[in-house]
C-alpha cells in the first residue's frame, strides 16, 4: 500500500467536479488522419501526430505517403498490411515512440467495425486507431434493488498505466477475436476471481467514446460499460497480480472519489454512467455532458452484438 490511502477522502479536497468529462476529450496535439486502401476505396483507420509524419515518410517512403487532397495513406495491400505494420511497430518501439509492448493483438478497425489488419496493442495509441475497452461496475443493492455500495479496485503499483489508481470491479482492453462481453467474462476471473455463475446477472450499460491525448499517443476508445449486482458474502479476489485490492464502498464515497479524479478516467466515466442510469445522481448538466460522449447503440452494436 502507498503511504496515502487512495480510498480516503480528504476533508480539504475541493468540491467534486467530475474531471473525467473534460479528460475524455482533452486533445491539443495536432494530428492528421490516415487511411488504408480497400476495394471500395480508402477508409480512415486512425490519426498520427503531425510531428511524426516526416519520420514515417523518411523511413518508409514506399509504404507511407501523402497523396494530395486524399491525405496520408498506408499503401500496403491487405494481405501484407499486418506484416508491414508489425515491422514498423518494432522500429518505432526501438525508437521509444511506441511504449509498453504487450504482445497482444488488436484489430485495426474502422468506425463500422471492419478489421483491416492486426496490430500490437501498444501501437494503437501511436496510430490513433480505434480501440475497445470494457468496464464493469460491481455493486450491492438493498431490498428494493437500489445500489447501496460499489466495489472499487486499486490497480497494482507495477501496472504500466495508472499504477495505484482506483478502478472499477473489472476493466480491460478487448483483443482481436473477442467481443467486449467475452473480454469482460475473461477478465472477471483474472481480475476478481469471479466465475461464470457469478457473472450470470451481467447487465449492459452505456458505450462512451474517449478521444484524448495520453503519454502513449491518442486514446480513441469506445468504452463498453456493464453492471453486475453481487450478493453479500462474495469477495472479489485478484488472480493475475494486476489488482492490489478490492474494497466495498458506500455509493456516496465511491462517487465522490470518482468525481475528484481518484479513479482512472475510464473507471470514473463508467461510474458516472452507472450513477446516472440508476438515479443516484440527478444533475441535468452531468447527464448532458455524458450524453455528448455516448456512442449510438446502432453503431456500438457492431462490436458487441447481443
Amino acid at each position: 500500500m502507498p503511504a496515502t490511502d487512495p480510498y480516503k477522502l480528504s476533508a480539504h479536497t475541493a468540491p467534486a467536479t467530475w474531471t473525467c468529462l473534460a479528460a475524455a476529450r482533452a486533445q491539443s496535439l495536432p494530428r492528421q488522419t490516415w487511411q488504408v486502401s480497400t476495394p471500395a476505396g480508402r477508409v480512415a483507420v486512425g490519426s498520427v501526430e503531425v510531428r511524426h509524419l516526416p519520420l514515417l515518410q523518411a523511413q518508409w517512403p514506399r509504404a507511407w505517403r501523402h497523396n494530395g487532397t486524399e491525405g496520408w495513406c498506408l499503401l500496403a495491400d491487405a494481405p501484407e498490411r499486418t506484416a508491414v505494420l508489425a515491422q514498423m511497430g518494432h522500429v518505432l518501439h526501438a525508437q521509444g515512440l511506441v511504449r509498453a509492448w504487450r504482445d497482444e493483438p488488436y484489430g485495426l478497425w474502422d468506425a463500422e467495425g471492419q478489421t483491416h489488419a492486426e496490430i500490437e496493442r501498444a501501437m494503437a495509441r501511436f496510430w490513433g486507431s480505434l480501440t475497445l475497452g470494457v468496464h464493469c461496475n460491481g455493486y450491492q443493492a438493498d431490498a428494493q434493488g437500489r445500489p447501496t455500495h460499489l466495489w472499487i479496485a486499486q490497480r497494482a503499483l507495477d501496472k504500466p498505466t495508472d499504477p495505484g489508481m482506483l478502478d472499477n470491479l473489472i476493466g480491460g482492453g478487448v483483443p482481436l477475436g473477442q467481443t467486449p462481453r467475452e473480454a469482460l467474462l475473461r477478465e472477471a476471473w483474472e481480475e476478481a476471481g469471479l466465475t461464470a455463475a457469478h457473472m450470470a446477472g451481467l447487465q449492459r450499460g452505456g458505450v462512451l467514446e474517449l478521444r484524448c491525448d495520453i503519454p502513449e499517443g491518442l486514446q480513441h476508445e469506445w468504452l463498453h460499460i456493464y453492471d453486475l449486482a453481487l450478493p453479500p458474502g462474495v469477495q472479489p479476489c485478484n488472480q493475475d497480480g494486476e489488482v492490489a485490492q478490492h474494497r466495498l464502498l458506500p455509493v456516496a464515497q465511491a462517487l465522490a472519489l470518482a468525481a475528484r479524479g481518484a479513479l482512472t478516467v475510464d473507471a470514473a466515466l463508467a461510474t458516472l454512467d452507472f450513477a446516472l442510469r440508476h438515479g443516484l445522481l440527478a444533475d441535468p448538466a452531468l447527464a448532458q455532458a455524458l450524453q455528448d460522449l455516448r456512442v449510438p447503440s446502432a453503431r456500438a452494436g457492431c462490436f458487441d452484438r447481443p
